[in-house]
């Protein structure tokens, strides 16, 4: 199976641009999931004064969203915990009816990642930070793992990272994390750079399937790309399979030009009926939606791998 065959463009692509919130220079890099009969959001939003912002977002049909133009308001017991002015790439997680936020905090010390809960998209608590500095990226698993809370991130640095590899971790509590193990890291082609986890793993009975994205460096700068990976059900740092080829690369206009151009970064993904629909940020510009059979993924990832 040809790699274009496996997920297929929304026609109406991109589904989400700036003119979602007034303030907006561009939306990208955001989370989605069932809420209920329909379903909610949080949507990066980087404003006209280049503050990155975090919004709620609501939608009949995933497809069509009307955002809220104010940023989130994040609640906390300490004071210590905050939201910076450059809060952004945010995931979604379901565990039983609470949905668990994270995203990356930016300020003078590094990027850092920030963890908050929610049961309405009205209200949000924000916890502890989970990691320290320098992280960038963090996705928490749908359920526990050997009675414990699971991650995948990826340690960074202070600038724009150039390197990347993926890490697990577990936590008892959601606040204290440890046991890391190494899962993978970058390889050659268009994932020689750097790697980071997408959409929070989804189970299979061939294993928790990993959407990440990849970069390789040309001689223009860092091109974006979509690849997968499935890993042990009980051990999740050991990889089964992961993709040589690329699931998804910067080919479409909206895709290839923007403020940050040659990008496809996945970042939500629902799965309903069988059918998995990939949220991506487009060009740091735009949000697009991508389908595919989930039983076609996973038999690409297991054909084309290393």
């Amino acid at each position: 199976m040809a790699n274009e065959t496996v997920f297929k463009r929304y026609p109406g692509n991109p589904i989400i641009t700036a003119r979602a919130v007034p303030r907006a220079n561009s939306i990208h890099n955001s989370a989605v999931t069932r809420f209920g009969e329909a379903y909610a959001g949080i949507f990066r939003v980087d404003e006209l004064d280049m503050r990155f912002t975090l919004h709620v977002g609501h939608s009949p049909d995933a497809i069509h969203w009307d955002i809220d133009p104010d940023p989130v308001k994040m609640h906390s017991d300490d004071p210590d915990i905050r939201m910076t002015d450059h809060s952004y790439d945010p995931r979604i997680t379901r565990i039983d009816d609470t949905y668990y936020i994270t995203w990356c905090n930016a300020d003078s010390h590094g990027p850092q990642i920030g963890l908050a809960t929610t049961t309405d998209f009205v209200h949000f608590h924000q916890m502890e930070n989970p990691l320290p500095t320098a992280n960038r990226n963090c996705v928490i698993f749908p359920r526990q793992i050997d009675g414990k809370y699971a991650i995948y991130h990826r340690p960074s640095d202070r600038g724009h990272t150039p390197f990347g590899d993926i890490f697990y971790a577990t936590s008892p509590d959601l606040v204290h994390w440890g046991c890391h193990r190494f899962v993978m890291g970058p390889v050659g082609g268009w994932q020689s750079t750097k790697i980071g986890p997408g959409p929070a793993p989804i189970e299979t009975p061939e294993g928790w399937l990993l959407i990440y994205h990849g970069v390789w460096t040309s001689c223009n700068g860092y091109l974006y790309y979509a690849g997968g990976a499935l890993l042990d059900l009980d051990q999740p740092w050991k990889v089964i399979h992961r993709t040589r080829d690329y699931l998804l690369a910067p080919t479409e206009p909206y895709e290839r030009v923007g403020d940050v151009p040659n990008v496809v970064f996945p970042s939500s993904a629902l799965v309903e009926n069988g059918v998995i629909r990939l949220y991506y940020g487009c060009a740091d510009t735009c949000i697009s939606v991508a389908e595919a059979n989930l039983t076609d993924v996973i038999d690409f990832v297991k054909t084309h791998s290393f």
